[in-house]
């Protein structure tokens, strides 16, 4: 029997014209055809039927729904739901801390002159070890050492992304990462430590303060050797951490207006002390107030004299430039405290206006929609702006955000970006999953860079940067390569999941279809994979063909519907 697949996207549209992806293949599947259908049908068709609140919940504030998902949220409700998730505890995730804790990595690398060669499977050790031994770690002379926490925070970040009751606090974390972006190839010692970035810096202060987290992020080791304020110091200040503290992290580019004002006092508001926006000198102003800002890291600092080798956030007084600030129209007087200048500043671009926009359009941007509504953000603003002094001001600001009338009457204005993608197919389809380096790899193929996006301004958000035919492609082939366990990251079994009341080729595709997206697809898709299913025999009978057959029949079909625009939406 032949089982050769059309390419499904769906939409208006049925099947890509005359292209014919077999998924009996192996990668890398040659569809360029297919995926520019792909890529025009993902972005301009529209689903044939509105997904219920619960559902676009569980493909925005989760990675998709996991078996039983849909029910559980509908019959608790969703605004218990969204409460749950915005007060994650830790101690009530039992099963994804356990596969966590056993899980293992493999790593291999030669002898050098100063250790031995290593090639053995081992746990994720790094994830909760303390600065003193990260630090050490980042003196190690093989490379791979040094960059092994960074692997093993992937590692966890799947597991996490997969298994973890909490799926808000994972999909914020990766936003925030994001947000405030840093190369972990940049610099070993920012490898060597990564998980104190992610688990001290991000994660406690993802729902909270944001003047919190914006200090977590300036103190730590990763961003303050990724924008190199850690060797900043008077005469003069190196500007790289003060310009993207501006312009990605705060205020935004958006209120950068040195092209209308050269002088801070024609800059709108400033001679009332609120400036609109900010100009060229409040970032050379800025980057004085945060010299002095370093990290113990044994830096000789002349008169033989050296820093402590500790790699702790500290102060150095020596490097501080203590003369009078203007930062924002507001003056900094000289000989400020120890600290005292860049925590005004980081008070003063926390509390702007402007960067409640910036980042309350970010936030609806990343949840709802590529164009957010401007009712929305001015919702989310006013929250944010009204609770700035609130330990719980992210958190009061999402809740607000997905239960808008907005966030539920949205669908298909975003599109999962590869990492959701693979995500979301793992967890619809139950699979169990081991991390591996192959699967790093092929996320990578993607264009999804965890953790390695080269510049500050993060990996892009909108549908149009992820639908490139190349992207399209290696999205279906990391699927089918999933799918296929070519590379041992998951196993499943499909057939054995179908309940035994779906006997007939049309209940088969109706279990998958709801399972797989939790509403219906277009008439035309649904006819097409009836049609697939069935091989020609009546739809409302059993399918016919080999037990072979009909278990790779259905893993191909859950494929299809993989593939279709509605799985990719959100």
């Amino acid at each position: 029997m032949d089982i050769s697949r059309r390419a499904f996207l769906g939409g208006s549209a049925a099947v890509l014209a005359g292209s014919v992806l077999d998924i009996d293949q192996p990668p890398l599947v040659e569809a360029t055809g297919a995926a520019q259908h792909a890529q025009a049908h993902v972005l301009n068709s529209a689903p044939a039927t509105m997904p219920t609140a619960e559902v676009i919940a569980l493909n925005r504030i989760a990675y998709g729904p996991r078996p039983g998902d849909i029910e559980r949220v509908q019959t608790m409700g969703l605004a218990a739901y969204v409460d749950e998730q915005l007060n994650p505890n830790d101690s009530d995730d039992a099963d994804c801390l356990a596969r966590i804790a056993t899980a293992t990595l493999h790593i291999q690398y030669a002898a050098g002159t100063d250790y031995p060669a290593v090639d053995e499977d081992r746990p994720l050790e790094t994830l909760d070890q303390t600065l003193d031994v990260l630090w050490q770690r980042s003196k190690h002379g093989s490379f791979t050492e040094r960059y092994r926490p960074v692997d093993e925070v992937r590692a966890a970040t799947w597991l996490r992304a997969i298994y973890s009751k909490w799926q808000l606090r994972e999909v914020l974390m990766e936003f925030w990462l994001n947000h405030f972006n840093v190369n972990t190839r940049a610099d070993s010692r920012i490898a060597a430590t990564w998980p104190l970035y992610v688990y001290g810096a991000i994660k406690p202060h993802c729902f909270g303060k944001f003047r919190d987290l914006l200090e977590a992020v300036a103190q730590s080791i990763a961003m303050q050797y990724y924008l190199d304020n850690a060797t900043s110091r008077d005469g003069p200040a190196n500007e790289n951490y003060a310009r993207e503290l501006f312009e990605l992290h705060t205020l935004g580019s958006d209120n950068y207006f040195n092209d209308l004002y050269d002088r801070w006092q024609d800059v709108p508001g400033a001679q009332e002390g609120s400036p609109a926006g900010y100009i060229d000198v409040d970032v050379y102003e800025a980057a004085r107030a945060f010299t002095g800002w370093t990290i113990a890291d044994g830096k000789y600092v002349g008169s033989g004299s050296y820093l402590p080798d500790t790699g702790e956030f500290m102060y150095y007084d020596g490097w501080h430039d203590n003369a009078q600030k203007r930062v924002l129209a507001t003056e900094f007087l000289h000989n400020a405290p120890p600290l005292q200048d860049g925590h005004d500043v980081l008070d003063l671009v926390a509390r702007h206006p402007g960067t409640a926009r910036h980042i309350c359009k970010k936030l609806c941007q990343r949840l709802v929609a590529d164009q957010p509504a401007e009712s929305l953000v001015q919702q989310a603003v006013a929250v944010w702006l009204a609770n700035v002094d609130d330990a719980a001001q992210i958190q009061k600001t999402l809740r607000t955000i997905i239960l808008s009338a907005e966030f539920s009457a949205t669908w298909g204005k975003k599109v999962k970006r590869p990492f959701e993608l693979q995500v979301a197919f793992l967890r619809a389809i139950g699979a169990e999953v081991t991390p591996n380096s192959s699967l790093f790899y092929r996320l990578g193929q993607t264009g999804y860079a965890m953790f390695d996006w080269p510049t500050p301004t993060g990996m892009p958000d909108i549908a149009a940067a992820w639908l490139s035919t190349n992207t399209i492609m290696q999205n279906w082939n990391t699927l089918y390569a999933l799918y296929s366990s070519s590379f041992g990251a998951a196993t499943f079994d499909l057939r054995a999941q179908i309940p035994a009341t779906a006997t007939t080729s049309r209940q088969i595709v109706d279990y998958w279809v709801s399972r797989m997206l939790g509403y219906s697809v277009d008439a035309s898709t649904y006819e097409q994979l009836l049609s697939f299913m069935a091989q020609g025999e009546p739809v409302d009978q059993a399918p016919v063909g080999s037990d072979t057959d009909l278990t790779n029949r259905i893993n191909n079909l859950v494929m299809l519907i993989a593939m279709t625009p509605d799985f990719q939406w959100r």
